[in-house]
């Protein structure tokens, strides 16, 4: 965060409570301004946070541009399911984006679980026992929402699996940003298939925007390391 885009990420979070207040109280007509508002903004701090143009940047904006459509078609509702379908690709392809910039990230730093492979799984094994719970609902869904928890577990395995190879304050913003992904979707899936979960619309998004910002912080520490004289260095 630098002078230029510390006022971007202040209004971010003024247009963020004011999307979670209209959630809360039922003004859909203020959604209709504020949730397609949250990514633009944070594309716009994440721009203005660092000069450089490459493969990153390319792949995080996308991200966020996916994440922008995936808000909006799941701002409205059909019999048929196709906005949630919609909804559902655009952030597919948002993970599988993110998924894409973790695996560029080089370093000659060995990864710490790497040496502790099995800890990763836990993350497929939280995914398996979510869809577990989900599948008596599914119904014709079974096979996308299947697809996108694999691919989000798949997100966060490669978010975790930056620790210790590259500096450990950049780790773990991507870390706690995929997280908090997974969390929100779990919410999200669970709330809409499962059972209604108290506060849902207040902590679905927040942990997704909490989320989405914690990505664009851990992009934006990895484009300075990458700046560095040094970039091998994890310290």
């Amino acid at each position: 965060m630098n002078d230029k885009n510390r006022w971007v990420f202040v209004l971010l979070f003024i247009i963020a409570a004011a999307d979670i207040y209209a959630l809360v109280t039922g003004h859909n007509n203020l959604r209709l301004f504020t949730k397609p508002l949250l990514m633009p903004l944070l594309i716009a701090a994440y721009v203005l946070g660092h000069e450089r143009k490459n493969v990153f940047t390319r792949l995080l904006i996308s991200g966020l541009f996916f994440s922008l459509l995936g808000d909006i078609f799941l701002m409205f509702d059909s019999a048929d399911g196709l906005y949630f379908i919609l909804g559902l690709s655009c952030f597919l392809t948002t993970h599988i984006l993110y998924i894409l910039y973790f695996t560029k990230i080089p370093s000659q730093q060995k990864s710490f679980f790497s040496r502790n492979s099995f800890l990763l799984a836990l993350i497929f094994l939280y995914g398996f026992g979510l869809l577990y719970l989900l599948w008596p609902s599914l119904g014709e869904l079974k096979i996308p929402v299947s697809v996108y928890a694999t691919i989000i577990c798949s997100m966060l395995v490669m978010a975790l699996w930056q620790y210790k190879r590259i500096p450990t304050k950049t780790a773990l913003w991507f870390i706690l940003g995929g997280a908090s992904f997974v969390i929100s979707d779990s919410m999200l899936a669970i709330n809409k298939f499962s059972r209604p979960l108290p506060f849902a619309g207040i902590l679905i998004m927040g942990t997704y925007v909490a989320a989405q910002v914690m990505i664009v912080l851990g992009s934006l520490l990895h484009q300075q390391w990458a700046d560095s004289p040094l970039p091998s260095s994890v310290s």
